[in-house]
């Protein structure tokens, strides 16, 4: 176990410039390495934890975090490129303009934490707990996502192009004027968010939940929406929407769209649109009495 330690660590210390000492494995874990940050030292103490660690700025590319702590730790501009941060918990920490493009951070705790400016561009990021984290401007260009939890979250600008998001929770998500181009995001719940002026050009949003959603400006040209539930949706200001997209999705009374176009009831047969109110009828004839 020791011995596994000491590998693990080494690689993190060598790219953060802090020296190693050859030990035993035989002695106690705290003191098996000599080190120049004593905050550094109290993580591999705890197996692992390092809380509110200051990691700007650093090259940890390829460095591997697994069922690690790092809580509220500051990682601003880092290199994490193809890093490994596996069942790790990274709540509250700060990856503001951090490269973490190609990492895989399975199974990890990233709640709150702010990705403002990140490169995640071909990250896998499966299952992952992003609920309330901030990736405004960031780049999920091809990025994955899928079982990802990203309930709240900020994603205002941020580029997801052919992401794939697949049975992914982006419920009361902040996503104005973000791009999902190309993404797969089939089956997943992408209910009360705001998503007005987000391009889904050629989007997959096949079986995936609009519902108390806002959509005003948004681009769907191209988009798949067999079985898509958009019941209680105001669609009537979006664009590049036709009636063979929106005639494979389901809504209900309250779904409003674009003039001439009608959608299904999710229980089955057509909702129309609602009627012209009918002109009011004519004035009755009056007969008036005339003195001879």
């Amino acid at each position: 176990m020791f011995r596994s330690l000491n590998r693990v660590a080494a690689g993190l210390f060598v790219a953060l410039g802090v020296g190693v000492a050859s030990v035993s494995a035989a002695e106690p874990a705290q003191d098996q390495f000599q080190f120049q940050d004593r905050d550094v030292a109290r993580m591999v103490s705890l197996g692992g934890s390092c809380h509110r660690c200051e990691l700007s700025g650093r090259d940890l590319s390829g460095a591997t975090f697994t069922a690690a702590s790092f809580t509220g730790a500051t990682l601003v501009g880092a290199n994490l490129r193809g890093a490994e941060l596996v069942g790790s918990n990274f709540s509250g920490s700060d990856f503001t303009r951090a490269d973490l493009s190609g990492a895989e951070m399975v199974g990890a705790n990233f709640s709150g934490a702010n990705f403002s400016g990140a490169n995640l561009s071909g990250a896998e990021i499966v299952g992952a707990n992003l609920i309330r984290v901030n990736m405004n401007a960031a780049n999920l260009s091809g990025a994955e996502l899928s079982g990802a939890n990203l309930n709240g979250a900020t994603l205002t600008r941020a580029n997801l192009r052919d992401t794939e998001v697949f049975g992914a929770t982006l419920a009361n998500v902040s996503a104005r004027g973000a791009d999902f181009s190309g993404a797969e995001i089939s089956a997943s719940n992408l209910s009360n968010g705001d998503f007005r002026g987000v391009r889904f050009r050629d989007a997959s949003l096949d079986s995936a939940r609009l519902t108390g959603g806002r959509f005003e400006g948004a681009d769907f040209s191209g988009a798949s929406m067999n079985r898509t539930d958009v019941r209680g949706v105001d669609l009537s200001s979006v664009r590049g929407l036709t009636q063979d997209q929106i005639g494979r999705a389901c809504g209900d009374g309250g779904t409003r769209l674009p003039p001439g176009l009608t959608i299904r009831s999710c229980r089955g047969g057509m909702i129309a649109p609602p009627a012209p109110p009918r002109p009011p009828a004519p004035p009755r004839p009056r007969n008036y009495a005339t003195n001879n």
